[in-house]
């Protein structure tokens, strides 16, 4: 696994990228060179640029097309499609750029060429490679010592990720009576002699121990996981896996201790001085940008449905110091007079038709920008949410009142990676990537949000 922007990736994934990127690099010079008759374009400084823009267009509209997330496009079916999507939003993209810079226009000929050699070689290439994740091809194997609900949340999350790098081999439960909370395919050797673990470890080829216990006081093996660790074999505490795994934290699993020692939650007067300063900018760049879009909206809103264009509401941030969050209003002039305070549901009856299209594409949010342009708020960091909830939150979700030790912000990693949470188990599983992100905050996690929030917003996702 190689730790990249504050997130774990096998690193046969990242060589997945970088190689693809040479097979869309090398489709279009196979192209120029077939249609030019020519071998001298590979030394043409320029014909090597105009490629390498269509090579970085052409992946990340690939990353918006969900086509590096082989839960989704996993199928050649449903690959295909996709790929199809991707080329098209990538013609769209080079016109748009070639009308502004004509010099990297490439032939019409070649790029009708590239098209089709892509489809083949990319098709071709990921075929292959899904044919190499569904074989475990290179995968590193691992012991899971344990049979708590860590333990099993662990080998389903391994079970169920093509890409994920690991092979769980041998699952060894605390004792002979123990039993798992699921049944287990027949490709998983269980053993109940944790007194054997190094030798057992030793002679499947075990890469690393992951640690899950129940209760480590009474049952903890160290001698055998000191051998292990000392003849080159990784031990793991389960909670660490388990977010280096899957980019949160499992609040409900651990426990104080491993907060207080795990690594992470560094705040220094640099760090906060460089985020206020990335707020700054962004949220006033943006407010700018999107200085039209903002004025139609409000035009929209105030002809669709009577009462105030903007919709103020008290929010918990920085220290749990109460503030008028402020928003687009989406929903019907006094929509909570009846019921009190609620969760917005699926086909809200509340919801104004105008409403409707700016919180799928996340219009009513923008603003917040000001929020964040004043202080209250920053661009990323855990969602606002309204005393009303968060004192009951308190009361059920261990460590929730850690999320009011940053400012909330106008999206975040808990936003990206989970839908809307309209319960007390959604709220749970968002504090989990919450808790993920105030632990290991960092401007270029920063980055990688709202790269991500472009996506959502883009596609309409998780919105009610």
């Amino acid at each position: 696994m190689l730790r990249v922007l504050k997130q774990y990736f096998p690193i046969r994934n990242i060589i997945f990228s970088i190689l693809e990127g040479f097979v869309i690099f090398g489709s279009i010079l196979l192209s120029t060179i077939l249609l030019t008759s020519s071998f001298s374009y590979p030394f043409n400084l320029l014909i090597v640029l105009r490629i390498l823009l269509i090579t970085f267009i052409c992946q990340v509209c690939l990353y918006y097309n969900d086509l590096y997330d082989f839960d989704v496009s996993s199928s050649l079916t449903e690959t295909s499609i996709r790929l199809l999507q991707a080329l098209g939003i990538t013609s769209i993209a080079l016109a748009f750029i070639y009308y502004i810079f004509p010099l990297a226009i490439v032939d019409q000929k070649v790029f009708i060429l590239s098209i089709f050699f892509l489809l083949i070689f990319i098709i071709g290439w990921r075929f292959l490679y899904i044919q190499i994740l569904n074989k475990g091809v290179f995968n590193e194997y691992i012991m899971i010592l344990g049979s708590s609900r860590l333990a099993t949340d662990i080998f389903k999350k391994i079970f169920n990720t093509l890409d994920c790098g690991y092979t769980v081999s041998i699952m060894i439960p605390e004792s002979k009576n123990e039993r798992y909370l699921i049944d287990l395919p027949d490709t998983v050797n269980v053993q109940n002699e944790i007194g054997n673990l190094y030798r057992i470890a030793s002679e499947m080829g075990i890469n690393k121990v992951v640690v899950a216990l129940k209760e480590k006081r009474t049952s903890f093996p160290i001698d055998e996981l000191i051998k292990c660790r000392t003849s080159g074999i990784k031990v793991i505490e389960g909670s660490t896996f388990y977010e280096m795994l899957t980019g949160k934290v499992l609040v409900t699993q651990i426990n104080p201790s491993w907060l207080i020692f795990s690594d992470g939650f560094r705040k220094s007067k640099l760090k906060i001085i460089l985020k206020r300063i990335e707020d700054i900018i962004l949220s006033l760049i943006l407010l700018i940008f999107f200085s039209p879009l903002l004025v139609l909206a409000a035009i929209l809103i105030k002809l669709d449905s009577k009462g105030p264009v903007f919709f103020s509401q008290d929010r918990v941030g920085l220290d749990k110091k109460e503030y008028m969050m402020h928003k687009f209003r989406s929903m019907l002039k006094n929509a909570e007079k009846s019921t009190g305070p609620v969760w917005a549901q699926n086909n809200d009856t509340r919801i104004t038709k105008v409403g409707k299209v700016i919180r799928k594409f996340r219009i009513d949010e923008f603003p917040q920008l000001w929020d964040v342009l004043i202080g209250n708020m920053s661009l990323v960091g855990p969602r606002p949410e309204r005393k009303y909830f968060t004192d009951e939150l308190e009361k059920q979700i261990p460590f929730y009142s850690q999320r009011f030790n940053v400012k909330p912000g106008v999206t975040g990693w808990a936003q990206v990676s989970y839908t809307y949470g309209a319960t007390v188990d959604d709220a749970i599983e968002k504090l989990n990537y919450d808790l993920f992100y105030i632990k290991n905050m960092s401007l270029t996690l920063d980055m990688i949000i709202i790269l991500r929030t472009i996506k959502t917003v883009l596609f309409g996702r998780g919105a009610r």
